[in-house]
């Protein structure tokens, strides 16, 4: 394998391109913290602490989760279980991706740098949840839900305001209910295996409509969000685009059709993400203007 081919390989292990889902929620967090775009060096380093945090991440979960990949027709074909790459190649990449997030944060501020460990754990930690509680959706949206606050406390050195806890609230939310969508692909073979999930433990059908009260609270978080801010036409503009875009997502997947679930998945909580950053991201800075 060549260099440029195991590179490719890598970043399909880590799903880079998922980095939609976190990165702009991470820059929110930075540009409304603050109150307009944050210095050229703090840019630098909160992306790269959220590239090495995510990688971390990722690797530590194919790492995990390799026996189980294996036995699932879905995943057997991860870069692990198929041999594409070798378990030592991922501790290795493992082990550089949590050195590039501790180096980060501890070059941006110290609050960061010793609130680094709990970040990991976190990210790490979420792996094995689904082998002990179905709440597993819900500390993955923990996972993903640290960001925007990191990034605050980041540009800020502490955490001074409802803001970020508000943001954090709301990818917490809008994660569990994506992620409940998700795993009713994987319903028979969770149960199979007693893994837990929510779909293993109420059927896909109830499961939908736990998702959907999770966006439902994800949409009225934002909503919050919006009158704290108070950030103006382009802000609304945002909230009503991603209410729409959360309806949508739900009309594309029923109980007794799932083919379209990465429509749902992948495509609209891309634009979710990027949608918020540029219309709250983008009226913070116009107020600066």
């Amino acid at each position: 394998m060549t260099l440029w081919q195991k590179l490719k390989t890598t970043l399909a292990m880590i799903k880079f391109e998922h980095t939609l889902f976190a990165l702009p929620f991470t820059f929110l967090g930075a540009v409304m913290a603050a109150q307009g775009l944050p210095s050229w060096r703090q840019i630098f380093w909160i992306t790269l602490a959220m590239v090495g945090a995510r990688s971390a991440a990722m690797t530590f979960n194919r790492i995990a989760d390799r026996e189980i990949d294996a036995k699932n027709p879905r995943t057997a074909n991860r870069e692990l279980p198929s041999g594409k790459l070798s378990l030592g190649f991922a501790w290795a990449f493992l082990y550089a991706s949590i050195a590039v997030f501790l180096l980060a944060a501890y070059s941006l501020n110290w609050l960061t740098f010793a609130l680094a460990p709990l970040a990991l754990l976190s990210v790490l930690g979420y792996s094995y949840a689904k082998r002990f509680t179905a709440l597993s959706h819900i500390l993955l949206g923990w996972a993903l839900a640290i960001s925007p606050t990191a990034a605050w406390i980041a540009v800020r050195g502490a955490i001074d305001s409802e803001v970020p806890i508000l943001l954090s609230l709301l990818v917490l939310m809008w994660t569990a209910g994506f992620d409940v969508m998700y795993a009713c692909q994987d319903y028979e073979f969770d149960k199979r295996l007693g893994l837990h999930s929510i779909p293993a433990k109420v059927g896909i059908g109830r499961s939908l409509w736990i998702a959907r009260l999770f966006h439902f609270q994800a949409f009225a978080v934002l909503v919050l969000l919006y009158g704290l801010t108070n950030l103006g036409w382009l802000a609304l503009a945002g909230v009503i685009a991603v209410g729409a875009l959360l309806v949508y997502q739900h009309t594309l997947v029923r109980a007794n059709d799932l083919s379209r679930m990465n429509a749902a998945f992948f495509t609209t909580n891309a634009f979710v993400s990027v949608i918020l950053f540029l219309t709250f991201g983008g009226a913070v800075i116009l107020a600066k203007m």
